[in-house]
């Protein structure tokens, strides 16, 4: 009886997943798994060196301009030669926070934090790419806006 019952569930299992396979869409298109298709086209990196509006507090704000080829390790930071305090009056380019300059303790420091220092992990370069799933996020000045209409009804 377990037999039976173990292959009913693996037959099952087997069955929702051929289903599956033609039903749930992905980023792959309509390219079988076993095929391998076009990639999509690499999209612009904006080069404007416009600061874009944040949808958010606290979201990190995105690269207004190319970066290909900049070094950034351990060694070398090549952001900093435009956005370091030392650097921003000839650059006149905006600063890095005061928060890349606090430890992890909140406690301020001369250079910018060791865990600041790569600045590609939380900014990216903004491109002209269109949303890959669709998107139905509202900015929080959009929802303030509703909430105040809200009340203006009551």
């Amino acid at each position: 009886m377990k037999k039976s019952f173990v292959s009913l569930i693996i037959l099952t299992v087997l069955g929702t997943a051929a289903v599956a396979e033609n039903q749930v869409a992905t980023l792959r298109g309509a390219e079988p798994l076993d095929q391998v298709g076009e990639p999509p086209a690499i999209p612009r990196v904006i080069n404007s060196d416009i600061r874009q509006v944040r949808n958010y507090p606290e979201q990190p704000p995105v690269i207004p301009h190319k970066i290909d080829g900049y070094q950034i390790d351990t060694n070398y930071n090549q952001c900093m030669t435009c956005h370091s305090r030392a650097a921003i009056e000839v650059s006149q380019a905006p600063m890095i926070s005061v928060t890349h300059f606090m430890n992890r303790d909140g406690q301020f420091l001369a250079t910018a934090s060791p865990r600041r220092y790569f600045c590609t992990q939380c900014h990216v370069s903004q491109s002209e790419a269109r949303p890959l799933v669709d998107n139905t996020f509202v900015d929080v000045d959009q929802v303030l806006d509703y909430l105040q209409t809200l009340e203006g009804e009551n």
